[in-house]
């Protein structure tokens, strides 16, 4: 069969690492977008963002490797991305920069200005990532203004379609009812944190649900006009608008567990859905197909493929098996208490050290 090679093993690879990034720092994002209208002071921020404290870096580690993979498999469709795509990815990797350093250095200081600073680049370090990653992808299928050889000759207001803009509004919407499920799991069960999750989520849900099924109906129509049908209204693009109606359902039931595998299934099934409108290209073209960049034009040699498969057999299931260690150990709920003993500063360490010198001294003088 035609589709039983190595370039669409990792055609198919990348699309496990989008599904993966998209799935698990999802929730990351949904976390960060909602410490603005959750938290009701600095203890609930600080439960919020101990959530994904343990986790949030090794989440982003599956964007990394698919940016690898991309380069090295089909470096052609890197190219033609990153050149395209310049400002939003730009942006993109500015607020995963600023929205890093953020969790490190927003508890350096007490000031209370040093913390909202930080405070605001969580948000935004959350919500532009959100919004823009699901621009991109919408583009991917749309197509976008490519020549011969991957050139592109468009502006960045052709890549701010309607269909496009949609698509930003649907990620958004979907990774943060994703990060309010994940908060109702990780937090103190009918804590003040969990009940305002849950209470968001009880509206936030309808809409997501209303948003992919529009955007999913609108990708349908796309791929109908140029007559891809054979793929995008199957049983996935379905189960995916199936999984958004039963979020919110879940969620009045107070099946949080459940409400959380709904929107993970449902964030899976979109980008799957994506990815298998697009096969076997891996770029549209909105001047002439033949300017698709596709698995066939944009792979690597047979020999770099091959090795890449080989250390993928290897490596992957360490990686995995390591993120999946992570989430079990760091798997408790948290809550206000667990927060709000504050901890010494350097110098109440210091004073306390000194205080048991001289007791040990005063001993030995007795």
């Amino acid at each position: 069969m035609e589709w039983v090679n190595l370039q669409t093993l990792w055609f198919a690879l990348i699309a496990v690492l989008f599904i993966g990034y998209f799935v698990l720092e999802g929730f990351d994002f949904g976390v960060g977008i909602l410490s603005r209208f959750l938290a009701s002071d600095d203890t609930d921020r600080r439960v919020m963002i101990n959530t994904i404290g343990p986790v949030w870096d090794g989440n982003e580690v599956w964007i990394i490797t698919a940016g690898g993979a991309m380069f090295a498999a089909f470096p052609l469709w890197y190219a033609t991305v990153f050149s395209s795509f310049y400002l939003p990815l730009f942006l993109i990797l500015l607020a995963l920069i600023v929205r890093g350093v953020s969790f490190e250095f927003r508890g350096k200081r007490s000031d209370d200005r040093w913390r909202w600073w930080w405070d605001q680049a969580i948000f935004w370090g959350s919500l532009l990532p959100a919004l823009l990653w699901g621009v991109a992808l919408a583009n991917f299928v749309q197509g976008i203004p490519i020549a011969d050889n991957g050139l592109y000759v468009g502006t960045l207001w052709d890549l701010l379609s309607p269909y496009a803009l949609l698509g930003g509004v649907a990620s958004l919407s979907m990774f943060t009812l994703h990060g309010a499920m994940y908060l109702a799991l990780k937090t103190e069960e009918g804590g003040v944190i969990a009940e305002r999750a849950h209470a968001l989520a009880l509206w936030l849900g309808l809409v997501v649900a209303a948003g992919v099924i529009a955007f999913l109906g609108w990708t349908y129509l796309n791929a109908l006009a140029v007559g891809d049908t054979g793929v995008v209204p199957g049983i996935i693009p379905v189960s995916a608008m199936l999984a958004a109606v039963a979020a919110p359902i879940l969620v009045r039931e107070r099946l949080h567990g459940w409400a959380f595998a709904a929107t993970t299934a449902m964030i899976a099934l979109v980008v799957l859905t994506l990815f298998l409108n697009l096969y076997p290209r891996l770029l549209v073209s909105s001047i002439d197909p033949a300017f698709d960049i596709t698995v066939s034009n944009a792979r690597a040699s047979d020999l770099t493929l091959t090795i890449m498969t080989w250390a993928a057999i290897v490596f992957l299931p360490i990686v995995l098996a390591y993120q999946s260690w992570t989430y079990w150990v760091f798997r408790h709920r948290i809550s206000r208490a667990s927060v709000e003993a504050p901890s010494d500063t350097p110098m109440q360490v210091l004073e306390r050290r000194l205080a048991r010198h001289r007791a040990r001294g005063q001993e030995r003088d007795t």
